[in-house]
């Protein structure tokens, strides 16, 4: 299988199955000389791991992070780094029954499609417990921008029909509620509404929000490399994504040049922005003020009520998806969106250190 490797100098390689003996990554790129603990790992970890609310999967697994290679005495060396989270609660037989099926919104057709073959156990390489690794990864990365003095917030924006509006943000609530909204108000709401989804056997998506502060302008490439071009693929790269926008996004469309374009002015010899409906990114580029992006994902697939299908003979045929299936997947992919998000940093920010001569100078001479 290609395709498992993301990134340029600062690469992350993710490996695994869901219900295999372990999944991991493999990162390459990371400078030495970083504090890095497993601790720095798990509490990213812990934000995407099941069972953490009625409303995630109830697998229990602790998800604890193994770091194998490249850090000695809590620092990193430059060499690759080998992290591993073991599988400790996989039930293969609840996927028995769907093992000659295709189940709706899911991998099973394509992948079969593709390779002739699949591991049907919980969707194999196709399973959200792939983003183990990209978490695991964007642990690491984040480490960097830290040291940069890069932040990045992430958190649910909306559920199903529930939407935080932008005025009544309040970040301090992200981690106060299990659907990791700025709102505890708004959480409720949506908590109310997701207790409907799974009264009817079915299940909701929703929109994460993701803001980047202290990126300095000119990080990213003005063609095929450009900074929201590759946080979309790499956001895109996320199993349950199916949307991508920067800034105003789609609303753009609806607007007009006077409107949308946002003016410069400068302050002590510092040049900002009046407005920001750019999302931080001009030509490929960051422009020095806040990135934001936001990911549209899907509703769960899994769900119990009896949807059409066909099995692995051509028949047509009914089923019901039994097992332990979240009803949402928006509160633990947050930690995935802004994994993602701090890899491809992490990488365009080390490929723009060899973009002027003067920096290389700073380096060498």
């Amino acid at each position: 299988m290609a395709g498992s490797t993301y990134g340029t100098l600062f690469t992350i390689t993710t490996w695994g199955e869901s219900h295999g003996p372990a999944l991991g990554v493999v990162i390459d790129g990371c400078p030495a000389g970083i504090s890095l603990t497993d601790a720095d790992i798990q509490k990213f970890l812990d934000r995407r791991k099941p069972g953490q609310s009625k409303f995630t999967t109830a697998r229990k697994e602790s998800d604890k992070v193994e770091i194998l290679s490249g850090v000695f005495e809590g620092r990193t060396t430059g060499t690759s780094i080998s992290l591993m989270v073991r599988n400790t609660d996989q039930r293969s037989h609840d996927y028995s029954k769907i093992m000659n099926c295709y189940r709706p919104g899911h991998a099973d057709y394509t992948f079969d499609a593709k390779y002739g073959f699949r591991d049907y156990r919980g969707g194999g390489r196709t399973s959200g417990r792939e983003t183990i690794g990209r978490v695991a990864g964007g642990a690491v990365a984040s480490r960097i921008l830290n040291h940069l003095g890069i932040h990045i917030t992430t958190y649910t924006k909306a559920i199903g029909n529930i939407s935080v509006p932008d005025s009544e943000y309040n970040y301090d609530a992200i981690t106060d509620n299990s659907l990791y909204m700025p709102s505890n108000n708004y959480a409720e709401k949506a908590s109310s509404y997701l207790k409907e989804c799974m009264a009817n056997k079915d299940s909701s998506g929703g929109i994460i929000e993701c803001v980047i502060d202290g990126i300095p302008a000119g990080i990213g490439e003005p063609v095929f490399q450009k900074l929201d071009a590759s946080l979309a693929k790499a956001i895109m790269s996320i199993g349950a994504v199916k949307g991508v926008e920067i800034g105003d996004g789609f609303q753009a469309a609806a607007s007009t040049g006077s409107v949308n374009n946002d003016a410069f002015h400068s302050e002590n010899g510092k040049i900002y922005k009046e407005t920001n409906h750019s999302g931080g990114i001009l030509g490929g580029l960051s422009d020095g003020s806040r990135i934001i992006l936001r990911a549209a994902i899907k509703p769960t697939p899994s769900i119990s009520q009896e949807q059409n299908t066909v099995n692995t003979d051509g028949e047509n045929i009914t089923i019901e998806i039994t097992g332990r299936h979240d009803p949402v997947i928006v509160p633990r992919a947050v930690v995935v969106v802004e994994s993602m998000a701090a890899v491809t940093l992490a990488d365009l920010i080390m490929q723009n250190a060899v973009s002027r001569i003067d920096n290389l100078e700073k380096i060498y001479r």
